[in-house]
């Protein structure tokens, strides 16, 4: 019985790392870049290689007894096209911001797109996980960016003032990049839930809730995501909301004869 029971513990502790190994393997393929030579991903590969990682776990719940996945899959599936087309078009974000300000020659096209991006993409994702594996694969990928960095002859001249200057703005482009589909992340994932948990949510308060998380809820650095979003800053929401408010009314005073005879 002992030996049993061992054996079956042994059995889903390596299911459980297998299943963990896919879905590591999902998340790391949802990025403007491959992890092992920092060349673009197209959104056609990034569907191409999701919907083949997908069949693979399917392929493999189906084998290993996992209870429950199966319309987890189906969801993810809707889903694919959608996700894959954030990675080209954060890319399309990039070039438009970007080609107004500076003139650009192929050279210094191909190293933002090759050098700069892949590196402070990768050092941005380095603080978007826990998970010491996942952490190390992108840390690996970041190392592999860094190299590339020093070594290009285009890095070396650069003044430290302009090199900062890059560095600043692509790492704010790499922040913009957000892998995750608003239906099942984000505020609508978490707004989603809530008819569920309040039996039905009053328009205004889903309004206030939305307010008050794009300009009011801040990230490690103090930013918004009204401010990441639009890139400006906005007033304070507080100082602003009561700026608007009129004096307040008294309150109310009880009647003294019913409130003796009370």
């Amino acid at each position: 019985m002992g030996e049993t029971s061992d054996a079956a513990v042994t059995y889903w502790e390596n299911v459980y790392r297998t299943y963990r190994h896919h879905l590591e393997t999902v998340s790391l393929l949802v990025h403007p870049w491959r992890r092992v030579n920092a060349t673009r991903h197209t959104s056609a590969d990034v569907e191409g290689q999701w919907h083949a990682e997908i069949q693979t776990i399917e392929a493999f719940i189906a084998t290993s007894g996992v209870p429950g996945k199966k319309k987890t899959l189906d969801k993810v599936r809707k889903q694919l096209a959608g996700v894959s087309a954030l990675v080209e078009g954060w890319g399309q974000r990039v070039w438009q911001d970007v080609q107004p300000q500076v003139d650009l020659t192929p050279a210094w096209r191909q190293w933002i797109e090759e050098v700069l991006l892949p590196r402070m993409s990768w050092q941005e994702q380095l603080s978007r996980t826990r998970c010491p594996r996942r952490k190390a694969k992108r840390c690996e990928a970041w190392e592999t960016g860094q190299t590339a960095w020093e070594r290009h002859p285009l890095t070396g001249q650069l003044t430290p003032a302009v090199r900062r200057g890059w560095e600043t703005g692509a790492s704010e482009h790499a922040k913009a990049f957000q892998r995750a589909s608003s239906a099942v992340e984000g505020r609508n994932g978490s707004l989603s839930q809530r008819p569920h948990n309040h039996r039905g949510l009053p328009q205004g308060r889903s309004k206030v809730w939305t307010v008050l998380h794009n300009f009011d809820g801040r990230a490690a650095d103090g930013t918004t995501p009204a401010t990441r979003f639009f890139r400006r800053d906005f007033p304070d929401l507080f100082e602003t909301v009561l700026a608007q408010l009129e004096e307040l009314p008294r309150s109310r005073k009880r009647n003294q004869s019913v409130a003796l005879s009370g």
